[in-house]
């Protein structure tokens, strides 16, 4: 089969539109605009086989994701599922709550830095996936690990920030460099990059015959002109799309399909037909969509 990956959900936290927005992208949505399709919270499923599968981050909408994805259906008489491991890019609500809709005692193992595994332990609730069935296993960024039917993986330091409920008073970018990493996926044949947040650029991008990255928003201060927040992208850990130095700028050298993934639901390029969109898929990219699946 190959490495394959399927778009579980392409929106940041919050989803698409966002439960409480009515921000002017959010408006259309709750219109029934064509325009604009409605995305769940940003999580990856890949496998190898088709038979085994791995999760990059667990979406608060998990539970949603799976009914919606046939192949992580159940499998057995009684209970069975294909997935058989976790990967968390950090310990952001929307990246790790939805592992506690896989608390019912069915086992998989669960890959993240030491930080972020910290982060998860300190919470008791995550307490309802024991230990004598979820094995927790930490990952030191640039080493190599198998994960499901023959895919290695690689978790890579991205710059970024720690999850806002650990900030405290400190509203500067994290000082623990694996508060934030990307993932690197290979077959021996191919190499799929999985990188949801981004505060700059690193080398590991430009070698992956599929990207996935941040495409959060489109504009540094989109969220403030939108009314929607009081804070630019970049202290958020996430560097916008447009401008000098922007994503599409730093990144128009980059081979591959590049696609945008974790967007915001203030982000203009989710409009079919906005200038924005065009200029994102002149360049090259393509924007994620749930259900898109992408086979190496």
């Amino acid at each position: 089969m190959g490495l394959t990956a399927i778009v579980l959900g392409a929106a940041a936290g919050g989803g698409f539109p966002q439960w409480n927005c009515n921000c002017d992208v959010c408006r259309l949505a709750w219109a029934g605009d064509k325009r604009v399709r409605p995305r769940a919270q940003a999580s990856l499923a890949v496998t190898g086989d088709g038979q085994r599968w791995a999760l990059l981050n667990a979406s608060p909408d998990l539970r949603a994701q799976i009914g919606a994805t046939s192949q992580l259906h159940p499998r057995g008489p009684i209970r069975g599922s294909p997935i058989a491991a976790v990967v968390l890019t950090g310990a952001e609500i929307d990246q790790s709550v939805g592992l506690l809709s896989l608390r019912e005692r069915f086992p998989f193992t669960l890959y993240a830095t030491a930080t972020t595994l910290a982060a998860i332990a300190d919470n008791p609730m995550f307490g309802a996936l024991s230990a004598d069935v979820v094995t927790r296993r930490t990952i030191k960024p640039g080493e190599r690990f198998a994960l499901v039917s023959g895919i290695e993986a690689e978790l890579f330091i991205v710059p970024g920030k720690l999850p806002l409920y650990l900030e405290g008073s400190d509203s500067d970018t994290a000082s623990d460099p694996a508060a934030n990493v990307g993932v690197e996926l290979s077959d021996g044949r191919g190499r799929i990059a999985y990188v949801p947040g981004a505060a700059a650029i690193t080398p590991e991008l430009a070698r992956a015959d599929v990207l996935f990255f941040d495409g959060t928003l489109f504009s540094d201060d989109e969220m403030i002109r939108a009314s929607a927040g009081t804070k630019f992208g970049r202290r958020m850990g996430h560097m916008p799309i447009d401008g000098p130095d922007g994503s599409l700028a730093a990144l128009g050298g980059v081979i591959g399909r590049r696609i945008f993934v974790h967007i915001n639901n203030t982000n203009p390029i989710l409009i079919d037909g906005s200038p924005e969109r065009a200029r994102v898929t002149s360049a090259g990219w393509e924007i994620a969509e749930d259900g898109m699946e992408i086979a190496l």
